[in-house]
C-alpha cells in the first residue's frame, strides 16, 4: 500500500453485504469523490454480472456440482460461490450456506479459526471457519479487481477496510489475517461509525460547517443486517477552526435487520399453518426480509404477498402463500425493536439456560432503544465529560426506513426535552465504504479528519537493574511511550533508551496511564511508579526466540509505539540491529472512563 497509488479502495466488509468504493486520484481534484465499484459475481450459475452490494454469503457446493464448467470464474476455478447467487441459491439449501461469518470473529465460546460453519451442514457437506469465510469474500473482491485492472493489482493500491467500532483486539487481528491471506497486502482498518461520518463530510463538502457548531455532539446510530453500533463524535473549536473528535463507542451488539426478518417470518409461518421444514423456513426468512423492505420504504403499500414453494413432487400445487401487512411492521418492528421507553430503561437480562446450542451471542433484549438508553447513560449526564447528543447521523440498511428514523428521533427528543436534529447524508447502504475511501484521501492531507487523540499519557513499567536485597522486590520504573493528545494513526520512536527484553520464558508487561500528566514526552523516565499513574493492563507472554537462544535470553531492544486509528496501542520491542521486533497490543478502549 502506498499513499501515492492511483486508486484509493475502501471496503465495507459487512455482516450481510460487502461494498467497495474507489477514488481515482488521477482525476481533477473536484472529481476525486468516492464511487461504488460493482463487484463481478455470479447472479446465476455460470452468469457473471457486476453488482453492488456483494452479499456476504458463501455457498459450498457438493462435489457433483463442482463438476459443472459453470463454476469457472474469469480469474480461475471456484470451489464455492460468493455473493448474490450464493445467497439466493443457498436459501434453498441452507446446509451449504454460510452467512454472518463476521459476527463469529468476536465470539469467545467458539474458535473462529475452526471449521464450524454452517452450524448444521448438509449430509456430507463441507464446513469452513469464520476467518476462512471472511478470507473468501475478500479474496473474491481482490481477484475480481485484479482481473478488471491487471495493470494495477489491488495489493499496490491504498486500501482501507472497515470494522465495527466495538470489535476487540482479537476480532480486528483475525480480520487483518483474513485480508492478508486474501492477497490484500498492507491496509488500514477504520471503525464503521467513523467511516459513516466521513461519508457525510464528503457528501456535504464545505457545507458541513453549516450543520454543526462548537459544542455539538453527534450520535452515529448504525443498525445493519446483523449488528448495531453507537458512537459519539464531538465538535469543538481550536485556533478558530471547527474540529471533530470521537468521544465514545458502544458495545458490540448482535442485533439488527436479521432479527427483525426472523420475527416477521415467525408471524408469516403462523399464517401458513406451521409445519415448515428447514428449507422452507429459510426461504420464508428471506421472503420476509424482502417484504419488510418494501413495506418500510413505500408508505403507500399496505400489504405484500409472500409465496414459498412446497416440498415433494407437486411443487406448484403445493405452493403456500400468506400476506405481510403494514400493521405487522408496526407491531413487530416498531414496537418490538424501537419501543418508546424512558431514558432510565436498560436492556432486560434473562437467566441463561445452562446448556445451549452453539451459536452466536445474540443480544437477549431486541429493543434497540433500550440499548441506546444504556449507551447514553454510560457516557453522558452528571459527572461525564460528554454532552447529550444534539444531532443524529443514521447509518446501516435498517435505518433507511423513514418510519424507523422518525421513531428513534422521537424517543431521543423525549429523553432530553431538547431538539435533536438529523444530519442529512448519503446513501446509508453505501456510506461506510464511501467514507472509508474518503478517509484514504484524508490520509493524503485532503479533507477533514476526525480527531481521536489520546485522552491519556501511556507508560510501560520496567524492572530496575539493582543488586538483590533479601525481602525486597526489585524496584520498577516507568517510561512514557505515548504522550497525552497523540493523534491516532501516529507512530512514536521512544528516543535514547535501550532495554533488555526477556525471550523464551514467561514474562509480564505492565501498562499504565495518566489523565493528569499531560506534559510528559516519549522517553520520559519516572522513578518507581508514581501515585498519579493508573495500571491499565498486565500482559502475560512468552516471546519467541527464533530457536537461536535458550529460554530466558535477554535481547537488547529499543521501543516503538503506535496508536492506531481503531483505539489500540501497538508496542514494538525492536532489536538493536533492527533485524526483528516483538509486538504487544492493548485495546485502550477497554480502559476508558
Amino acid at each position: 500500500m502506498t499513499l501515492t497509488s492511483r486508486t484509493i479502495v475502501g471496503i465495507d466488509l459487512g455482516t450481510t453485504n460487502t461494498v467497495v468504493s474507489v477514488i481515482d486520484m488521477e482525476r481533477d481534484e473536484q472529481q476525486q469523490r468516492p464511487e461504488v465499484w460493482p463487484v463481478p459475481q455470479f447472479v446465476a450459475l455460470g452468469e457473471l454480472e457486476p453488482r453492488s452490494p456483494l452479499p456476504s454469503a458463501i455457498y459450498l457446493p457438493a462435489e457433483v456440482e463442482l463438476a459443472s464448467p459453470a463454476w469457472q470464474l474469469p480469474w480461475g476455478p471456484a470451489d464455492a460461490a460468493v455473493g448474490w447467487f450464493a445467497r439466493e441459491h443457498g436459501a434453498k439449501v441452507p446446509g451449504r450456506l454460510v452467512t454472518s461469518a463476521k459476527s463469529w470473529l468476536c465470539h469467545r465460546s467458539a474458535d473462529p479459526e475452526a471449521p464450524i460453519l454452517p452450524l448444521h451442514p448438509a449430509e456430507g457437506g463441507r464446513r469452513i471457519s469464520p476467518v476462512d469465510a471472511q478470507r473468501r469474500i475478500l479474496e473474491h473482491v481482490a481477484r475480481a479487481w485484479d482481473h478488471a485492472y491487471p495493470d494495477r493489482p489491488i495489493e499496490t493500491e491504498q486500501l482501507l477496510l472497515t470494522v465495527p467500532a466495538s470489535f476487540d483486539v482479537i476480532a480486528r487481528s483475525l480480520t487483518l489475517n483474513a485480508a492478508r491471506e486474501a492477497g490484500l497486502g498492507e491496509l488500514t482498518l477504520l471503525e464503521e461509525p467513523q467511516a459513516a461520518f466521513y461519508a457525510w463530510l464528503d457528501a456535504m463538502g464545505e457545507r458541513w460547517r453549516e450543520h454543526v457548531q462548537p459544542g455539538d455532539v453527534v450520535l452515529v446510530c448504525d443498525v445493519g443486517g446483523g449488528t448495531t453500533d453507537f458512537s459519539l463524535i464531538g465538535c469543538s473549536e481550536r485556533d478558530g477552526n471547527l474540529e471533530l473528535e470521537r468521544l465514545a463507542v458502544g458495545e458490540h451488539l448482535l442485533l439488527g435487520g436479521d432479527n427483525m426478518d426472523l420475527a416477521l417470518a415467525h408471524r408469516l409461518a403462523s399464517r401458513l399453518g406451521g409445519d415448515l421444514d428447514p428449507w422452507q423456513s429459510r426461504a420464508l426468512w428471506l421472503e420476509a426480509a424482502r417484504a419488510k423492505e418494501r413495506l418500510l420504504t413505500d408508505p403507500d403499500l399496505e400489504r405484500v404477498s409472500v409465496t414459498i414453494a412446497g416440498r415433494g413432487t407437486q411443487l406448484v400445487g403445493a405452493q403456500r402463500q400468506a400476506e405481510l401487512e403494514r400493521t405487522d411492521i408496526e407491531q413487530i418492528v416498531l414496537e418490538g425493536f424501537f419501543p418508546r421507553v424512558g431514558p432510565e430503561a436498560r436492556p432486560v437480562e434473562r437467566p441463561r439456560v445452562g446448556l445451549q446450542e452453539l451459536g452466536l451471542p445474540y443480544a437477549q433484549d431486541p429493543a434497540i432503544t433500550r440499548h441506546l438508553a444504556a449507551f447514553l447513560g454510560r457516557h453522558t449526564g452528571d459527572g461525564q465529560r460528554v454532552r447529550w447528543p444534539t444531532h443524529v447521523l443514521f447509518n446501516g440498511g435498517v435505518m433507511q426506513a423513514p418510519v424507523l428514523r422518525e421513531r428513534l428521533l422521537e424517543v431521543l427528543r423525549s429523553w432530553s426535552g431538547k431538539p435533536v436534529e438529523t444530519l442529512p447524508g448519503a446513501d446509508l447502504a453505501d456510506a461506510v465504504a464511501r467514507g472509508a475511501a474518503y478517509y484514504g484521501r484524508v490520509r493524503r492531507g485532503r479533507g477533514i479528519r476526525i480527531r481521536g487523540g489520546s485522552a491519556r499519557s501511556y507508560y510501560v513499567a520496567f524492572e530496575a537493574a539493582v543488586p538483590a536485597v533479601p525481602g525486597l522486590e526489585r524496584p520498577k520504573h516507568a517510561v512514557c511511550v505515548v504522550p497525552f493528545g497523540l493523534e491516532e494513526g501516529s507512530t512514536i520512536e521512544v528516543p535514547g533508551l535501550e532495554f533488555g527484553l526477556v525471550t523464551g520464558a514467561p514474562v509480564e508487561f505492565e501498562l499504565y496511564g495518566s489523565t493528569r500528566r499531560k506534559e510528559d514526552r516519549p522517553g520520559q523516565l519516572l522513578e518507581r511508579i508514581p501515585d498519579d499513574l493508573e495500571r491499565l493492563a498486565r500482559l502475560e507472554a512468552i516471546l519467541d526466540t527464533d530457536g537461536e537462544d535458550g529460554a530466558g535470553h535477554v535481547v537488547p531492544v529499543g521501543l516503538r509505539a503506535r496508536l492506531t486509528e481503531i483505539g489500540t496501542l501497538e508496542l514494538y520491542c525492536v532489536a538493536r540491529d533492527g533485524s526483528r521486533d516483538w509486538k504487544l497490543e492493548v485495546d485502550l478502549r477497554e480502559h476508558r472512563r
